[in-house]
């Protein structure tokens, strides 16, 4: 029987997990976090479930067939290539990679080893979906007039992604199947109301050679849950309604000339009915048919690499501000085009080839000024900009958008999240993690008028710690070897080993251990069984204990 590992069991990928164990094709989890870890393994006490994604690829004793990649999106394109070049069937969320040379590499590497390569777009999965292809196809609706999309809801607010990479993927890949036609062009706009730098509204309108227009609008900042899509036909309309009982309704309404005037003539709603089942359950079943036959998946790495265009597109239009992009020529990947370069990115010089060493990667959309030292097994992704005179150690991930320097030291496998800028002044040590949009300061009071570059007060994050996402860091402070800084805090004075702060101002609310786990009064680590002591004085800073629990 097929087995699957399943990476990343966190918000999405634990949806998988349940999927695949309820098939009988679940073999491993993986997950870095050990508190996901801990909490999953309880849940599927017989699963085998590691940290380690090479784990994974190179065990002996239970081969897994197919890999299962829900981690976030910036990993995507790494890990599925590890994957085929090791020989498994690759399931990748979408969205298959953040650029279309990546896509196109994965789907070529897919097809040179054999290998199956498919993309999480479950709507393709939805019975209802289905009927309403079948539906289009066989005429019912007549000629399609537009297609429009909502897919909105209150939260969850990402700080990794924008909205329109976390939830119009679904939508664009519904449109593309049910018109069997890619688009020629597409325009969006939208707006950043709760993060600076993160959009959270888009409405977005994909323009098709037959002269059916797709409408999209998507939003995490809405008064209620709503996904609905409506195809609008010369001989009736048809509702996709996933927050009904009844997912799928037909309207015989048509629009009459009368006196040479339209008149329209409205008819009650049908009900389709359908033979209801999980649409994920179906695509994990799709998945394992496709490595076991070697059938061609509904969603394979070609489709992924289809919408990740009009994604890219549509993110393109987006930071523009609405301009109109075209896609009715093959010019080859979207982010090589001179004229997308220039609207993309056009503040630093563009970048034509990765920079590489055998040790390093910078994503090709980034920048290096000169003198700046790189370690061994360094990643930087997209649109990064690392200033002159900076040194970056080894094996770390430095995300999207994130500004280092000039003159930074960062240590040995540092992670900095998506929209972090470490300014001149701001050392950290090894193994720090920096979460999305967090901030660190370099001046404490800062005028536009006045230069005060030479009054930066030094920060100094030390081994291990951790900064949560949205955090402030006011300039001049020093975080102690693990502390962990709870998300949204604002940290104006020093903090102690391994201390666990929360608030605005923040302020210690317990410990916590190496591992990442909040210890209890009795400085135990319930997951990694580590020991602390507590030194001189009741405020003192703790310790940990050589050895093991009971040493």
């Amino acid at each position: 029987m097929k087995k699957v590992a399943v990476i990343g069991a966190g918000y999405w990928g634990k949806n998988l997990v349940r999927n695949f164990s309820l098939l009988d094709y679940l073999g491993v989890i993986c997950d870095k976090d050990p508190r996901v870890l801990a909490h999953i393994q309880h849940l599927y006490p017989g699963i085998p479930c590691v940290s380690s994604f090479e784990q994974v690829l190179n065990q002996d004793e239970s081969p897994i067939d197919g890999i299962v990649i829900a981690t976030p999106a910036e990993t995507h394109y790494s890990l599925a290539k590890k994957a085929i070049i090791a020989g498994k069937h690759v399931f990748v969320e979408k969205p298959l990679a953040l650029t279309e040379k990546e896509a196109q590499e994965l789907v070529g590497l897919a097809e040179k080893n054999g290998r199956t390569l498919m993309v999480g777009h479950v709507l393709q999965y939805h019975p209802a979906i289905l009927k309403l292809k079948e539906l289009i196809d066989a005429g019912e609706l007549g000629k399609i007039h537009y297609i429009y999309s909502n897919r909105l809801n209150i939260g969850k607010i990402r700080s990794e992604e924008n909205i329109l990479w976390s939830f119009a993927p679904h939508d664009i890949s519904v449109m593309l199947m049910l018109l069997s036609e890619f688009p020629s062009s597409v325009t969006s706009c939208g707006g950043n109301y709760v993060q600076a730098r993160i959009t959270d509204v888009t409405m977005s309108t994909l323009d098709f050679p037959s002269g059916v227009k797709g409408h999209i609008f998507v939003s995490w900042l809405h008064p209620f849950k709503e996904q609905k899509l409506v195809a609008v036909g010369d001989k009736k309309m048809a509702v996709f309604d996933d927050m009904s009982e009844e997912k799928l309704f037909l309207y015989p309404h048509a629009i009459e000339w009368r006196n040479r005037q339209p008149m329209a003539i409205k008819g009650n709603p049908e009900i389709v009915r359908l033979e209801l089942a999980e649409p994920l359950k179906a695509e994990c079943q799709h998945f394992i048919d496709c490595i076991s036959n070697g059938q061609l998946p509904r969603t394979d790495g070609r489709e992924g690499l289809r919408v990740l265009r009009v994604l890219n597109a549509c993110e393109v239009s987006l930071r523009a501000g609405g301009i109109k992009i075209d896609l009715s020529s093959n010019n080859g990947p979207l982010e090589k085009r001179p004229e997308i370069i220039n609207i993309a990115k056009p503040d630093l010089k563009p970048v034509n080839e990765p920079k590489s060493s055998e040790g390093y990667f910078v994503h090709e959309s980034s920048y290096v000024d000169e003198n700046v030292s790189i370690g061994d097994g360094t990643k930087i992704w997209h649109f990064s900009h690392i200033l002159e005179n900076t040194q970056i150690g080894s094996d770390c991930r430095i995300g999207q958008n994130v500004v280092i320097g000039p003159d930074v030291v960062i240590g040995n496998r540092c992670k900095i999240q998506n929209n972090v800028s470490v300014y001149k002044g701001i050392t950290l040590e090894d193994d720090v993690f920096c979460g999305p949009s967090m901030v660190f300061t370099n001046v404490y009071n800062p005028r536009a008028a006045i230069r005060r570059m030479d009054q930066i007060k030094p920060t100094l994050v030390k081994i291990g710690a951790t900064i949560g996402a949205n955090a402030t860091i006011v300039c001049g402070v020093t975080i102690g070897r693990y502390a962990f800084i709870g998300a949204g805090s604002v940290v104006k004075e020093d903090l102690k080993d391994y201390a666990l702060v929360a608030g605005n101002p923040a302020r210690q609310i317990g410990w916590m251990c190496e591992c990442g786990i909040k210890l209890g009064s009795d400085l135990v680590c319930d997951v990694c069984g580590k020991r602390y002591v507590r030194g001189d004085g009741k405020q003192a800073a703790i310790a940990p204990v050589n050895g093991s629990p009971n040493g």
